[in-house]
């Protein structure tokens, strides 16, 4: 097939802005076969493709089994040997050639065939969403309250009040998120000062290439307060694909409700633990299971002799609810809600309890009765925020508190980011703290799988839960091991120091991964096959930022010049000149000024497509680790802007007929890669000029 025939066949659809082009999404001519995956998906299966073609050739039948059998849920479905009994049918010509469109069909067929094998009479379209996706479709009611939300806590904003309040029963939510502003917005309302609000495009009419800027801010800064967004990419957002966009805001709202859900922020949930109870297990337990501790600690009190395990069904005839509720506020108690038998009354009862006590009413008597977990875990949260019932006066909880505060800030800082890099690569365990979770070897050895692909056994291996103390060991001496072999300095370490908790080997465990992992992204470009270091690195900063005719250089990544964060801004500029507003940038010279250059940093460097964990505090601090990662990553959006530009030029000698803006090495399941760092290539360069970067680059 012909360059152009190919493109007509699979194109990513390019919007032009200032004299140049912009990719905005992998687009293929068939509606139906484009409706059934998300961008990320699209970017993360096309990135395959163009592996598997640039390895052979070209791409047939034969040489899909050894690719899809790896990735999820068909490596645990399928065998290689039934794939390609499946995709390879007796009478077909194995030898054709496959465009992307075929690529994606075999896969749909696959999908199909697995749904069947599970006894699952859904479609393939619903097969892909109930095992790929873990943003789930929300329902009306859910939709209805999480408006209420964003009603009640942006109606006072500058620039949304002019579109709020948002009416529930129409699609105008859907469209007010087609800009990105709104999401942006209701992030800084979960987490304050995630996004610096000078870096959020607000406009009442934004351009295409402005709106897709607020929409990779919105979904790097989700990623940088927790949310799972592995499934969902910024075309996704500009579409208004409603069980994605609600899926991001109950996540973005959840996150805000379960805040104060920690010994930190709230010392007297020590009060819930017993005397025979270890204080660390409470430490390690999610929200969510705090919330339930402290739930079930209140109806012990009140006499209700059940245990309640979940937000669904243990809650479903609303006997729970009526209990805490009068232990909580005894003085606006409905006895009624107790001995009533008929679960709609006490229900109904339960909630105008909770209205006496002025708690947001974030379900109805009905969400109650179907057990709705989500609107449940808000309503618990509600009360929790509102009265949690627990003793201002504990001197056991002060104890505790002043204890934690001694911990050391930087350390408590790196296991934050850490823990949410790790979440951000789409493992299948979701981490609450780094110490404890990793003790068993498990993530370390599913974080090893995911950047380093096949370097596990997992023969040898044990799945949680673990009871027996030595398959920790064996987990963790298999995470050390591979990590010697991927060269990292483990002199000394042992699995049991993991085992153990040793929160200094544990970190320094997690840094290698993560600088190995941006080091690899770096490499596997096209057109880079020198090593890159740290010392690579920072002379392309230091070429780059005097490119532009600009004198700030950098040292070393302790230089500490770079806290005012001029350095950063004008390296940010020299690779996206329209990315940085100069004139609200201070002198940094005081810590306010370096501050607020620090905050507008992290915002402008995710507003281009960084994936980044730090904080304005790390800049500040000259903090080397997250500086190498800050800096790594505005160069990996650069080269891979320049293979891009280089590659959708037909006239190029090493152009690749099906570029794509989101390369992908490393995912199973496209979780991590291609949506890491989550690109919008920009093509206003020349060819001329990307080549002599390139050029440049090279020549460090």
């Amino acid at each position: 097939m012909s360059y152009y025939a190919d493109f007509r066949c699979c194109r990513f659809d390019r919007f032009l802005i200032g004299g140049g082009f912009r990719f905005e999404g992998v687009r293929v001519s068939d509606q139906w076969l484009q409706n059934q995956f998300s961008q990320a998906q699209l970017r993360s299966l096309k990135s395959k493709f163009l592996h598997l073609k640039k390895e052979n050739g070209q791409v047939t039948a034969v040489d899909l089994p050894p690719v899809l059998v790896k990735l999820k849920p068909f490596n645990v479905i399928f065998k290689e040997e039934e794939i390609r009994d499946i995709l390879c049918e007796p009478g077909s010509d194995e030898g054709n050639k496959l465009d992307f469109e075929g690529f994606l069909r075999a896969y749909m067929n696959l999908q199909t065939q697995a749904a069947k094998k599970l006894g699952n009479s859904k479609n393939a379209s619903s097969f892909l969403k109930a095992t790929n996706s873990t943003l789930h479709t929300v329902q009306n009611s859910e939709k209805e309250v999480y408006v209420a939300h964003i009603n009640s806590y942006l109606r006072e904003d500058k620039f949304l009040k002019q579109f709020l309040p948002i009416d529930a029963s129409t699609n105008a939510l859907f469209d007010l998120v087609k800009d990105g502003v709104l999401l942006c917005k209701l992030i800084n309302v979960a987490v304050p000062n995630t996004i610096d609000d000078r870096a959020i495009n607000t406009k009442r009419e934004l351009n295409l290439w402005e709106r897709n800027e607020n929409h990779t801010l919105c979904l790097n800064s989700a990623k940088a307060i927790g949310c799972t967004v592995v499934n969902v990419g910024s075309q996704d957002l500009a579409e208004g694909r409603p069980h994605l966009v609600l899926g991001l805001i109950s996540q973005i709202i959840k996150i805000q409700l379960l805040a104060d859900l920690n010994l930190r922020k709230t010392p007297q949930l020590l009060e819930l633990v017993d005397e025979d109870d270890d204080v660390e297990e409470l430490i390690t337990l999610s929200p969510e299971k705090i919330l339930l501790k402290w739930m079930n600690f209140h109806l012990k009190k009140a006499g209700y002799t059940k245990t309640v395990t979940n937000f669904s069904a243990d809650i479903k005839d609303g006997e729970a609810y009526a209990y805490l509720l009068n232990v909580l506020a005894p003085e606006h108690s409905s006895p009624g809600a107790v001995v009533s038998n008929d679960p709609a009354e006490r229900a109904k009862l339960v909630l105008e309890h909770a209205e006496r006590m002025k708690c947001k009413r974030y379900l109805t008597p009905k969400d109650i009765l179907d057990g709705s977990t989500n609107l449940n875990l808000a309503f618990v949260a509600q009360l929790f925020h509102e009265r949690n019932g627990l003793s201002n006066d504990s001197s056991k909880s002060k104890v505790c508190y002043a204890e934690m505060m001694n911990d050391d800030e930087q350390v408590s800082r790196e296991e934050r980011c850490f823990r949410l890099w790790i979440n951000s690569l789409g493992i299948s365990t979701y981490i609450n703290n780094v110490f404890e979770d990793l003790r068993n070897g498990w993530i370390l050895l599913e974080i090893l799988d995911k950047i380093s692909p096949g370097s596990v056994n997992w023969r040898h291996t044990t799945k949680p839960p673990i009871k027996m103390p030595f398959r920790k060991v064996e987990n963790c001496n298999q995470a050390v091991r591979i990590g010697k072999q991927l060269k990292f300095s483990l002199v000394n370490v042992s699995g049991i120091d993991i085992v153990q908790g040793n929160k200094k080997l544990i970190l320094a465990f997690l840094w290698q991964l993560m600088r190995f992992n941006m080091l690899q992204l770096l490499k596997h470009l096209r057109s880079r096959s020198h090593e890159i270091t740290d010392g690579y690195i920072q002379r392309w900063a230091n070429r780059k930022v005097k490119s532009t005719g600009r004198t700030s250089q950098m040292e070393s990544f302790k230089d500490k010049s770079l806290s005012n964060g001029i350095f950063f801004l004008e390296l940010l500029t020299s690779v996206e000149p329209r990315v940085v507003n100069w004139n609200l940038v201070t002198k940094g010279v005081t810590d306010d000024e370096k501050k607020l250059n620090a905050t507008y940093i992290i915002s402008v460097a995710r507003k281009l497509g960084c994936c980044i964990f730090l904080l304005p505090e790390d800049i500040m601090e000259v903090n080397q680790k997250m500086m190498l990662m800050l800096t790594a990553s505005i160069m990996y959006f650069y080269l891979q802007q320049c293979d891009e530009e280089t590659e959708s030029t037909p006239s190029s000698v090493a152009v690749t007929p099906e570029a794509s803006p989101a390369t992908s090495f490393y995912g199973d399941d496209g979780a991590f890669s291609g949506d890491y760092f989550n690109m919008s290539m920009d093509d206003a360069a020349s060819d001329t000029t990307c080549a002599s970067n390139l050029e440049d680059t090279a020549s460090l």
